[in-house]
């Protein structure tokens, strides 16, 4: 296949796509690990809360301690708060959704690499090339479809892993050590 307008308007395309997907999946990652800890965070905070609230009954019953009567039911009144906030948010349902999302993402990234990678070795037809693309452009639009929405925390440390911390490079040395030795680069 010779190089030809169409082959780099496609790749261009395809370089374009495939950077938006790297983008909304490793935000995906970052919002789920985010409500994680959120979720964490807060079941903690119910554990440690309910202990000094059993303990605060407990001294109110057998003492005459008024001052730890109304801590302890100020305690739980942000028990109570933290209780509610859970019922109506479903953090630990809505990590689930962003990993199902970046996990059907991670496909499509690599779907698009795969289409990226066959236009640099010239092998398959443009047209072919043109069918796949619209096929995962099409499968890329049902996940989109019911992906939950991100939020600016998750992409603000999205574009911190990818820019500065490389969490999708790897160099040469790296990738050897992944590999058996006679698929090395640089054999040891």
């Amino acid at each position: 296949m010779a190089i030809n307008s169409e082959t780099i308007a496609l790749e261009a395309q395809m370089r374009e796509c495939y950077g938006r997907v790297v983008w909304t999946h490793k935000t995906h990652e970052k919002c789920a690990d985010i409500l994680n800890a959120r979720l964490n965070w807060i079941k903690s905070a119910q554990i440690i809360l309910s202990a000094i609230i059993t303990t605060g009954i407990l001294v109110t019953i057998f003492g005459k301690y008024q001052l730890v009567a109304i801590l302890t039911a100020i305690l739980s009144l942000v028990l109570t708060i933290a209780n509610t906030y859970l019922k109506q948010y479903d953090l630990g349902g809505m990590a689930q959704k962003h990993t199902e999302a970046a996990i059907s993402l991670w496909k499509i990234r690599e779907d698009y690499l795969s289409i990226l990678t066959d236009l640099q070795l010239n092998a398959p037809d443009y047209k072919m090339l043109v069918e796949r693309r619209n096929s995962t452009q099409n499968e890329l639009f049902k996940i989109y479809k019911g992906c939950p929405r991100t939020f600016s925390k998750a992409y603000n440390k999205a574009s911190a892993a990818l820019k500065s911390q490389e969490e999708l490079t790897f160099s040469d040395e790296e990738i050897d050590n992944f590999l058996p030795r006679m698929l090395r680069k640089s054999i040891k």
